[in-house]
């Protein structure tokens, strides 16, 4: 049995009968073969009414690039608001996985994405959605990424794409790209915390019962939880201690000694449990520390922030937020700190 799924037009309900949304136009395609997930995922962030965002929260809709009904993985059929004409007014187009990476892309789809990156429009792919991007040529010269599985297959055809398969996602301003499927929200939530700030995102990720904030840089092989083995209850309490004292230097031998090893069998257990080495494992928490002070502390200055999250010095924090997050803590706080309104 099919299930019909009806979306609504670009007229989504609105915080009032008297205030329709006035915000971003964001156009999610569709097509026969739909990856479901990855078109939830973009319908969930942008298409869901959030009264509490206000007047100029997205606008959404769905378009079809080939004639219904669109088959969609789970045996559901999706109809669209409306056809490929619906790019022409979007300021977001949103790419949700591609039904084969060996399937053509039909040349009106790569005419209409050409004509709208042509007028100013994002373009944003989600896991195996890079296939339609990349057929464009819009991606040549670029940095992109995608699904690990899809990325050899990428780069063979597309050499001239700089693709990097071990991050989450690639913020290229017009054009961005999200690896596998789980990735797609954290580009989306990343999406909203360019247009809406820091306090919207994490509304959302709330919703969603997800992390508020992941790096792009990120690898695709996440951090792995902590087993509820007798290795993984040694290490979550030194996990939990790690946590409460980044403002501190922490040595290898003392991280060690507080899980009862050898810094050599530490080191390789740790590594085996977490997916990163203690190093690594402390400057990630470091950093995310980091960013949380600059997007919620307003009056702390860079001293303070270096100091509080265990990088010592301003220089410090400067030099780890340009090699791994590409950017400066100035400019961070300048486009994800709390602002007190969701504009």
């Amino acid at each position: 049995m099919t299930t019909c799924v009806k979306i609504a037009p670009m007229t989504p309900a609105s915080p009032s009968s008297s205030s329709p949304l006035t915000g971003p136009r964001v156009v999610t395609l569709a097509y026969d073969g739909l990856c479901t997930f990855e078109f939830g995922v973009a319908v969930e962030v942008f298409g869901l009414a959030r009264p509490e965002m206000g007047e100029r929260w997205y606008r959404h809709a769905t378009a079809a690039i080939e004639p219904g009904p669109l088959r969609a993985a789970g045996g559901l059929t999706v109809s669209a608001s409306g056809g490929l004409e619906l790019l022409k007014e979007a300021d977001l187009i949103v790419v949700p996985g591609w039904h084969g990476i060996d399937e053509p892309v039909p040349v009106s789809l790569i005419e209409a994405l050409r004509a709208a990156h042509a007028r100013g429009a994002r373009l944003m792919s989600l896991c195996s959605g890079v296939a339609v991007l990349a057929a464009t040529g819009l991606l040549d010269g670029r940095k992109a990424t995608t699904h690990w599985r899809y990325a050899d297959t990428i780069s063979q055809r597309h050499p001239e794409i700089h693709l990097d398969p071990d991050v989450l996602y690639v913020d290229e301003g017009l054009i961005l790209t999200a690896a596998g499927s789980a990735a797609g929200i954290d580009l989306c939530l990343h999406v909203v915390r360019r247009d809406f700030g820091a306090d919207a995102a994490n509304s959302v990720a709330r919703r969603l019962v997800v992390p508020p904030h992941r790096e792009g840089g990120q690898a695709q092989f996440i951090v792995k939880p902590v087993p509820q083995e007798r290795e993984g209850q040694r290490m979550g309490p030194l996990i939990d201690w790690i946590e409460a004292n980044l403002q501190r230097e922490v040595t290898l031998a003392e991280m060690a000694a507080r899980a009862g090893m050898s810094s050599r069998t530490f080191q390789r257990r740790f590594r085996d449990l977490t997916g990163h080495s203690p190093g690594e494992f402390l400057l990630t928490r470091r950093l995310r520390h980091a960013c949380d002070l600059l997007e919620r502390q307003a009056a702390l200055s860079l001293d303070d922030i270096a100091t509080a999250s265990g990088f010592g010095t301003p220089a410090t924090l400067r030099h780890h937020f340009r090699t791994r997050l590409s950017t400066s803590p100035a400019a961070y706080r300048a486009r994800f700190g709390h602002t007190g309104k969701n504009g």
